[in-house]
């Protein structure tokens, strides 16, 4: 496991870039949970979520490394946006956080 403050190597930040958004929610929300009636509309991958993480709830639309608040209207793409926006924190703070839920994970 890297440090919480160590350096963020390309590869490292490639890898979060990619990463599913909804293996990213399972490791960091409270609660999560896929709306099992959500039809998508333009791509078949597509998944609503319904999530709580530090007393905050969401409603997010997942495709891929890609997010979309619905609430917040708000959207990006990474686990690292995805981090931020969830839990309120800058980057260096969403790296640590991931680095320390995927190697808990592992």
């Amino acid at each position: 496991m890297l440090p919480a403050n160590s350096r963020v190597r390309d590869e490292e930040l490639a890898h979060y870039r990619t990463m599913d958004s909804g293996v990213v929610l399972k490791l960091l929300a409270d609660y999560c949970k896929a709306d099992a009636t959500f039809v998508p509309v333009k791509n078949n991958d597509t998944r609503r979520w319904h999530l709580e993480t530090m007393g905050r709830h969401f409603e997010l639309l997942t495709t891929g490394p890609k997010w979309f608040d619905i609430r917040a209207n708000r959207g990006g793409g990474g686990a690292v946006d995805l981090t931020m926006h969830l839990l309120g924190i800058n980057f260096k703070r969403a790296i640590a956080k991931l680095r320390e839920v995927l190697y808990n994970a592992s």
